[in-house]
């Protein structure tokens, strides 16, 4: 890897761009929506009683902050370094992702809205979603693609559960793309009364730079913790990539630390060579998809090229378009682990330290097994433990009935 360069600054210009990704690409009936809720965040982040209210519920109703766990039989199984997992699967609803639906229904609440839409693939921003809906009574309608659906049968029944409309998805891939889609069309319809939680740092501006923010909080716990247990900062970072969120809030509270490597980890399904995976950067091109500019698996006509991943929430054609910008800069490495891979870490974790993570998570696992040379023994690691995976036990399940 060539010389990292120090960040001083990767916040996005008054238009959303990261550089030359980013932006704000949609129907002109969704500018003046998206200009709202850009005047709104920048009003509530700088009033303490929303930050307050935000830290209250964050605190007493997600259970922040999360531990940050050292993984002793993985450490002595790979003999590499000192293994740290941040425990986000212990969060309220089983990942990350409501530390975003949070902030940004408590925004909705402010706006006056009655309703919220979300997509979700995972199912993991839908059940976090529907979760924080249902605390503040609002109407809330979650897209997800019919095949989702089907190989995440559990959340949709909790989101359902929890009072939720979910809408299946047929058209197209039936996966996360297509889910995006109907909720942005939702939202045009719907903007008086809606708001779009979307999940991840990506779309048009305000949603990279507000949900990376959100997300945060990952990375600030993270870095108070390992200085109390380690009295130093850790050698690395992984985490894993679909869109980006979990990444880009372990990542950027560290981005100016020199020191601290940082590697995001996306779906390499049967491998590139195979077309057959959701690797942006190892097989993609510059282009732009719902709402922004950034890497895009697309063909040499632009049109979207079909992915595949384990994971439903990898399963996507783009990436966030901070991180495009992280990569270019050569500050975050970039690297991709399979499916057979990603199963392997499902069950190597588990009979490990007791835990089976996110299929999403394992890819950030199955890069830190598969590349256990690399680390010496005074290296400290740090894994995003993005979610938990109880969703995915069938999917495992399944995947194993079918390669053995």
């Amino acid at each position: 890897m060539s010389k990292k360069v120090v960040i001083k600054n990767t916040d996005p210009d008054s238009l959303g761009h990261f550089g030359p990704y980013g932006g704000i690409f949609v129907p002109e009936t969704l500018m003046e929506p998206l200009r709202e809720l850009s005047r709104e965040y920048e009003r509530a982040v700088r009033d303490p009683a929303f930050l307050r209210r935000l830290d209250y519920y964050l605190r007493d109703y997600v259970g922040r902050p999360t531990p940050l766990f050292f993984a002793e039989q993985m450490t002595r199984k790979i003999g590499c370094g000192r293994i740290y997992l941040k425990r986000e699967d212990l969060c309220h609803t089983g990942a990350h992702k409501i530390n975003n639906s949070l902030a940004q229904v408590l925004l909705a609440v402010r706006m006056g809205k009655k309703r919220v839409i979300a997509e979700t693939g995972a199912g993991q921003h839908g059940v976090a979603t529907a979760t924080v809906a249902a605390m503040f009574g609002l109407e809330c309608v979650v897209y997800m693609g019919k095949v989702d659906m089907e190989r995440q049968a559990l959340n949709v029944f909790r989101m359902r559960s929890l009072g939720a409309e979910v809408v299946a998805v047929t058209a197209g891939q039936q996966t996360l793309k297509e889910a995006i889609s109907e909720a942005m069309r939702d939202w045009v319809t719907n903007v008086r009364t809606t708001h779009y939680v979307l999940g991840t740092a990506y779309g048009a501006h305000p949603y990279p730079v507000m949900v990376r923010n959100f997300q945060s909080v990952i990375g600030r716990e993270a870095r108070k913790q390992i200085l109390e247990r380690e009295g130093r900062l850790p050698t690395v970072l992984v985490a894993c990539v679909g869109g980006g969120s979990n990444a880009i809030g372990l990542f950027h509270p560290f981005l100016k630390d020199r020191g601290v490597r940082m590697i995001g980890v996306e779906a390499g399904g049967l491998g590139i060579r195979s077309g057959q995976h959701a690797a942006r950067f190892a097989d993609g091109r510059i282009g732009v998809l719902q709402g922004t500019r950034t890497y895009v698996l697309q063909d040499s006509d632009g049109q979207i090229r079909l992915t595949h991943s384990v994971s439903a929430g990898l399963d996507y054609a783009a990436v966030g378009p901070e991180h495009a910008l992280l990569r270019d800069m050569k500050r975050v490495e970039y690297s991709h682990a399979t499916d057979e891979e990603a199963v392997h870490a499902f069950n190597a974790l588990g009979r490990w330290e007791g835990i089976l993570p996110a299929l999403e998570s394992a890819h950030a696992v199955a890069y830190v097994i598969r590349n256990r040379r690399r680390w010496k023994k005074s290296d400290v690691i740090i894994i995003n433990l993005s979610g938990r995976g109880d969703k995915d036990v069938q999917q495992v399940a399944e995947w194993e009935k079918k390669h053995k």
